[in-house]
């Protein structure tokens, strides 16, 4: 699913029905897609009161957004605006005692990253950006290949993205009109290097999680697994 990394892709996710995973009270909404149950996967995950997920080793790394509720593992709970990286080998056992949906990214890191990223709900202030007007910033994780962070734009602004490593974005509040399109919450979309990116935003404004860097599939997902 949206497997060409050489094409522009969008999945309005919040238009899109649940589809219910291997793990009772789990669902999913799927952006991309590369395998089956052992995947290089984009999926925003709904978790249902009290439900848990088997034990696990990300083998290929996790890297998530809490949108809702309290996603909790053995480190702890992670409310509403968490982000966290579990880079390869780490192991986990997910849950939710009240319920949660997350975005979350799996197989796509670098095989030797051992870096863990843990930025606690609102523990990051948002800074304006001083080459954009309107526009705020809160960095979440760079490295070599790419940078994520969430931005806050102006109401009824004029925005344009770079897309010199490719991008990805995920909608979180309000909206903008961009590509022929317009995105609203849990928008999703991915452009290819090299593709212009330039939006209009509603009279709420809009925050997005934007990564910018995006990579292809990794030469070392086990496709066959």
């Amino acid at each position: 699913m949206n497997a060409d990394f050489s094409r522009k892709a969008v999945v309005h996710a919040a238009r899109e029905p649940w589809v219910p995973s291997p793990t009772p009270g789990v669902e999913r909404r799927m952006l991309d897609r590369i395998g089956d149950e052992v995947a290089r996967a984009t999926s925003i995950v709904r978790y249902a009161e009290g439900s848990d997920f088997p034990a696990h080793t990300h083998g290929g790394g996790e890297e998530y957004l809490v949108l809702e509720g309290v996603f909790q593992d053995e480190e702890g709970d992670h409310p509403v605006g968490t982000y966290v990286r579990n880079p390869p080998t780490t192991r986990h056992r997910p849950r939710s005692a009240p319920g949660c949906t997350i975005f979350v990214k799996l197989w796509q890191f670098d095989p030797d990253d051992r870096v863990s990223v843990r930025v606690p709900a609102g523990s990051m202030p948002w800074t304006p950006d001083p080459e954009r007007p309107g526009v705020d910033v809160m960095p979440l994780h760079a490295d070599r290949q790419e940078t994520v962070r969430l931005l806050r734009w102006a109401p009824e602004m004029d925005v344009v993205l770079t897309t010199e490593r490719g991008l990805e974005l995920l909608v979180l509040d309000g909206g903008f009109h961009a590509l022929e399109e317009t995105f609203e919450p849990l928008s999703w979309l991915r452009l290819p290097a090299g593709m212009p990116m330039r939006a209009r935003t509603g009279s709420n404004g809009a925050r997005i999680w934007l990564k910018q860097g995006v990579q292809p599939a990794s030469l070392t997902f086990p496709r066959n697994a």
